[in-house]
This record gives C-alpha cells, sequence and structure tokens, in this order.
C-alpha cells in the first residue's frame, strides 16, 4: 500500500499568536515521519470553530490527503471547540476511535475522560480529534498504529474482502 498522506491541525490560540510551542503537532509530525508516512500538511489555527471548520474542509477536499489529526481544542473551556467544528465538517462518525482514545489515555490520567474529541468520515478522509497535551497526543497515536493503516485501506478501497489482523 501506498504510504498515508496524513495532515495536521494544531488547534490552539497561544500557537496561532506565537506565545507557545506547538510540541503536540510536532510530536504527531515526528510520529508520520517514523512511520513512513507523508506529512500532506501542518497547519496551526486559533481556537475559533468557523476557521477550524473551515481548514478541515480545505483539507478533507483534497486528493492527497487520507487522514487529518486535529490536536487541541478537545478540552471543557468555552475555547475549546475542534469536536464541534470537526462535527460540522464528518458526513458519518466513527465513534470506536474516540473512544478507544479516551480509555486508553485513561490508564495514563484520569483526565482523559474529559476530552470531548471525536472522530469521522469526510468521504474518503479519516478525521481524528486528539488531546492537546503531547502525552495526550502519545497515548493517542499508540491506538492509531494499531488501526490507521487498515482504516485507510478500506477507505481507499483496498482489501475490503478479508482482512487478516496479524499480517495488516
Amino acid at each position: 500500500m501506498a504510504p498515508l498522506r496524513i495532515a495536521v491541525v494544531t488547534v490552539s490560540d497561544g500557537v496561532a499568536a506565537g506565545t507557545r510551542t506547538d510540541t503536540s503537532g510536532s510530536a504527531i509530525t515526528a510520529w508520520i515521519a517514523a512511520r513512513g508516512s507523508v506529512v500532506a500538511e501542518h497547519e496551526v489555527v486559533a481556537d475559533a470553530a468557523g476557521r477550524v471548520s473551515s481548514v478541515l474542509l480545505s483539507l478533507a477536499g483534497r486528493d492527497d490527503v487520507d487522514v487529518i489529526l486535529t490536536t487541541g481544542g478537545t478540552g471543557l473551556t468555552a475555547r475549546d471547540v475542534t469536536p464541534e467544528a470537526t462535527r460540522v465538517v464528518i458526513e458519518r462518525e466513527v465513534p470506536g476511535i474516540a473512544e478507544r482514545l479516551r480509555a486508553a489515555g485513561a490508564t495514563s490520567t484520569p483526565y482523559a475522560v474529559l476530552s470531548r474529541g471525536i472522530a469521522g468520515l469526510r468521504g474518503a478522509t479519516l478525521i481524528v480529534n486528539l488531546p492537546g497535551s503531547t502525552g495526550g497526543v502519545r497515548d493517542g497515536l499508540r491506538v492509531l498504529d494499531e488501526v490507521i493503516d487498515h482504516a485507510v485501506q478500506l477507505l481507499r478501497g483496498i482489501d475490503t474482502e478479508s482482512h487478516d489482523p496479524a499480517n495488516g
């Protein structure tokens, strides 16, 4: 299978303003490179639902993007609007991914259950909200390592008749 093409969207007022370092976005891009995938794009946006939705729509409409991973904006503060912005964009939810992300994160910190991140599809593009913390991102990437290749394989229409988990 051709390498996955993954776009990263960091949602953070501080990173967008240049007052905070994008450690979670950097962790995602390093993971992408380490697994032999391609960083299709890395965007930074402030915590504004309309702007986040616009970026997601733009990226999901591209032929060179299989997956969009967001980081940030999934918490409980009034400015945390990534799930709402994502919900406007997706056509079908993939709730098992978000559920697994929270469950895996909860083994590291009880605060993982406070994440409101979602996952879903727009066309043949998988969109997944990851937390804004670097630790939460690392926990989430371990989960995605287990399923992302098969998910993209299905979305690309490859090997949809059978799947042997032992052979990817």
